[in-house]
C-alpha cells in the first residue's frame, strides 16, 4: 500500500465532528416550552443559544423567549432591543452540548412556585 493510499484510509477512519443540535423557536415565543418542538442541526462551530427578553408597555408585562444556534460572539450578551413598540431587556446564554438550551430551569421554577402555592393547603390538612 502506498503512502497516499494509507493516508486516505486513515483520513476516512477519523471520526467526523458532528454538528451540535439545538432547540429553536420559529418565532420568538411567549413560552419557553414552545421552542422544544423544533430541534435543529447547527452549522459547524455554532453553539446553542437561549435568550430571555422582558419589557413593559403600560400595564402589560411581556416576556419573550428565543432559542437558536448562535456564533460565539452572541453568547453572554445582554442589553436592550426595540421591537413592536416595546423596549426589551435581553440576556443571551449559550451552551455546547446537544439540546442543552431546553427549558428545564423554567420548568423547575414553575414547579417550585406550585409547591409554594400548595404549602398553605398542606398545613391546613396537617392541623
Amino acid at each position: 500500500m502506498s503512502r497516499s493510499q494509507l493516508l486516505f484510509v486513515l483520513l476516512c477512519c477519523l471520526p467526523v465532528a458532528a454538528c451540535l443540535k439545538c432547540y429553536t423557536c420559529v418565532f420568538p415565543a411567549i413560552s419557553p416550552l414552545d421552542c422544544l418542538k423544533f430541534p435543529l442541526e447547527c452549522p459547524a462551530g455554532q453553539r446553542c443559544l437561549s435568550s430571555v427578553a422582558t419589557g413593559r408597555r403600560g400595564a402589560l408585562q411581556l416576556t419573550m423567549y428565543e432559542k437558536s444556534c448562535a456564533v460565539s460572539s452572541q453568547c453572554g450578551l445582554s442589553g436592550q432591543k426595540y421591537t413592536s413598540g416595546i423596549f426589551l431587556n435581553y440576556t443571551n446564554v449559550c451552551c455546547d452540548t446537544d439540546l442543552c438550551n431546553e427549558a428545564a430551569a423554567v420548568a423547575a421554577l414553575s414547579w417550585r412556585g406550585l409547591m409554594l402555592c400548595l404549602l398553605p393547603a398542606f398545613s391546613l390538612l396537617l392541623a
